[in-house]
């Protein structure tokens, strides 16, 4: 009769204790819990394993247990697996709902914004701050043969093919899906309407593009834009040497700013005042306005412009007209 009673009472403390260990695990598990006001992200390092993952958003107070959150993730790996990335935790939340969060992949997501008119080093230059990538990658890609090649491209870089816009990305994405993504960007801007129509005027992608290039250097205003283009145009139908100074500086390796004689009288494949024709590659990452330009110019007799100085050119039909504006305006 007393063992029995031992034993009933032994077993209610087990139970007992169970039940309190059950409490215990779900609270530190499910129960939501405040990280004292933390603010900013978690960043999870790729390849960080689940007791990694765990040690990470334990040091910055997001869960109050490793263990807890191993063994939640263990008894649910049927539920995918955990991403790394930089996540935005909302203060508080439990351990389950920030296990859920990885395994969706809900990233942060950076805004970046590439304005048009840049080269592509410049283009290097913003991502790799934005995203902490790396600039070197970033450029040496924009030349690589393979990279090219994988996007459907034939030419010598992707200078031109990135397309000036506001993207949404991940902290260090890979540089080769940013590249990626800029292009897909301008391969769906330039459509089969585009194209055709590039063809009715005997040119190619890369063509437009580097007249694009041309005219984003060169257009003052947006609404220059085709005005510009027409000079281009008419000059190359004339067989006329483009004579453009943005292209001249382009091939100018560290260019100081200030465009020298010597160096518009210095041969190479990107001096217009030389060379006939566009040259060889285009020579910025040309905006929508600007490809539309070079595709549907004004109908115009103009072959000169010179600057007024307000971001506006004076346009001019004869070399006489031109040399007119130019005394007027420029000296």
């Amino acid at each position: 009769m007393k063992f029995s009673s031992f034993k009933g009472a032994g077993t209610m403390a087990l139970l007992g204790i169970s039940v309190l260990l059950a409490v215990h695990l779900y609270m530190l598990v499910f129960a939501p819990y405040p990280a004292g006001g933390a603010s900013g992200t978690v960043e999870i390092t790729s390849g960080a394993s689940i007791k990694e993952t765990g040690q990470i958003l334990h040091e910055q107070g997001r869960i109050p247990s490793v263990p807890a959150f191993i063994l939640l993730a263990g008894l649910t790996v049927s539920h995918g697996p955990v991403h790394a990335g930089e996540y935005r935790i909302p203060d508080p939340s439990s351990a389950w709902q920030i296990l859920n969060l990885l395994r969706h992949g809900s990233v942060v997501l950076h805004r970046v914004t590439i304005p048009e008119g840049l080269r592509g080093s410049d283009v290097a230059a913003i991502v790799s701050e934005k995203l902490s990538l790396s600039r070197d990658r970033f450029e040496a890609l924009l030349t690589d043969p393979v990279m090219i090649r994988s996007l459907g491209l034939d030419a010598p870089s992707l200078e031109g093919y990135l397309l000036p816009e506001t993207y949404a990305f991940p902290k260090k994405m890979a540089e080769d899906k940013v590249i990626r993504k800029m292009v897909e960007g301008m391969m769906a801007f330039f459509d089969r309407k585009k194209m055709n129509r590039a063809e009715s005027l005997g040119m190619t992608l890369q063509q437009v593009l580097t007249l694009a290039s041309i005219v984003e250097k060169e257009a003052g205003t947006e609404e220059e834009g085709p005005l510009v283009s027409s000079v281009f145009h008419n000059r190359l139908k004339k067989q006329m040497r483009l004579q453009s100074d943005p292209t001249v500086i382009y091939g100018i390796k560290n260019f100081d700013g200030n465009l020298q004689q010597s160096e518009l009288k210095t041969d190479g494949p990107y001096n217009t005042y030389l060379r006939l024709g566009l040259p060889p590659t285009p020579i910025a990452n040309p905006g929508k306005p600007s490809i539309l330009a070079a595709l549907y110019p004004a109908e115009t007799s103009y072959l000169y412009f010179v600057s007024r100085n307000d971001r506006t050119h004076a346009f001019s039909r004869t070399l006489q007209e031109h040399n007119k504006a130019v005394n007027r305006y420029q000296r």
